[in-house]
C-alpha cells in the first residue's frame, strides 16, 4: 500500500510537522497500526478509509504516535487532507469521522487548508509546583486546556524565554495528562506572528512536537482575548518551526496552513 510522509503547517519540506499518512480499505486491528507509526517514528501516523456517502463524515481518521493513539491531531490530519485532495482521492471540504467528533478540512483558493476544530476550554489553575524547575522558565500564568488536548498552558514572560527552553523532559511529565505548551506575546507581530509557543509531550513519547495543531486550539482563545482579534498567526518555534493560522469562532476554532509531500513510496509489511 501507499505511504506517505508530508511536512504540515509549512510549505517547503523539512520544515513544520512530519507525519505519515495511509489510505486503506478498512482500519485493520490496531496492534498492525502502532507497528506502523512506530515503523514510522514521527509524531503521528494517520490512518484513513472511505466511509459510505450519505453519512455525517466521509473518511474515517485515527492517529498515533510511536507509542500511543491520540484522541486529536491538527498537523495529521492537515497532513491527510493534503494527500486527499493532492491525489484527488477527494475533491472540496472533506469530513472526517474521528475520537473528537466530526472535523472538516476545507481547501482554499491559496492552495492552503483550514481545519475546523473544537475550542478548548480554558481554566485557570495555580502554578504548579516545581513545574518552573522542570521547564526552566517561571510562568506568569498557567491553565488546564481540557480532556481533548490534555496539556497544561503556561504563560511565560517574553519569546525570548520560549525560545531559550531546555526543559527536564523527564519531569514535565507529571504535570499533565499530554504536556506542556509554552507560549508568549510577539516581540515583533511585523515580523509574521502574534504569538510564539513550544509544546513537549514527554507522555506520548515526543520530546518536543515541531508543529501542533491541537495546541492551537487552545493558544487561539488565550490568545485572542488577550490581543483584542479573532484571527492570529502563531509560530511554533521548534527546530523544525512551522506557523498556525488561528481564527476563534466561539466553540470551534479553524486553524489554516499548508502541507508538502516529502515522501511517496510503498509499504511492504
Amino acid at each position: 500500500m501507499r505511504i506517505r510522509i508530508v511536512d504540515a503547517f509549512t510549505d517547503r519540506p523539512f520544515s513544520g510537522n512530519p507525519a505519515g499518512v495511509l489510505l486503506l480499505d478498512a482500519f485493520p486491528d490496531d496492534a498492525w497500526l502502532r507497528n506502523v507509526a512506530k515503523e514510522v517514528n514521527h509524531a503521528e501516523t494517520a490512518f484513513a478509509h472511505p466511509l459510505p456517502a450519505g453519512g455525517e463524515a466521509d473518511w474515517a481518521l485515527r492517529w498515533f504516535t510511536p507509542v500511543a493513539e491520540v484522541a486529536m491531531c491538527g498537523h495529521a490530519t492537515l497532513a491527510t487532507a493534503h494527500v486527499l485532495h493532492s491525489t484527488r482521492a477527494h475533491e472540496g471540504p472533506v469530513r472526517f469521522a474521528t475520537r473528537s467528533g466530526v472535523l472538516i478540512a476545507t481547501p482554499q483558493p491559496d492552495g492552503s487548508l483550514t481545519l475546523d476544530f473544537p475550542t478548548a476550554p480554558l481554566t485557570p489553575v495555580p502554578v504548579p509546583d516545581g513545574v518552573a524547575e522542570a521547564l526552566g522558565a517561571e510562568p506568569v500564568s498557567a491553565f488546564d486546556t481540557g480532556p481533548q488536548v490534555g496539556d497544561l498552558l503556561l504563560e511565560l514572560a517574553d519569546e525570548k524565554t520560549v525560545l531559550g527552553l531546555a526543559p527536564d523532559l523527564r519531569s514535565l511529565g507529571r504535570f499533565s495528562e499530554r504536556g506542556i505548551i509554552a507560549t508568549a506575546r510577539a516581540e515583533e507581530p511585523a515580523t509574521g506572528h502574534d504569538y510564539v509557543s513550544r509544546c513537549f509531550f514527554p507522555n506520548i513519547g515526543i520530546d518536543e512536537d515541531p508543529v501542533t495543531g491541537s495546541a492551537h486550539t487552545a493558544l487561539a482563545p488565550f490568545w485572542s482575548q488577550r490581543l483584542g482579534s479573532p484571527d492570529l498567526t502563531g509560530l511554533q518555534a521548534s527546530p523544525r518551526s512551522g506557523h498556525v493560522r488561528t481564527g476563534l469562532r466561539g466553540d470551534r476554532t479553524l486553524l489554516s496552513g499548508r502541507a508538502v509531500t516529502v515522501i511517496d513510496g510503498e509499504l511492504l509489511a
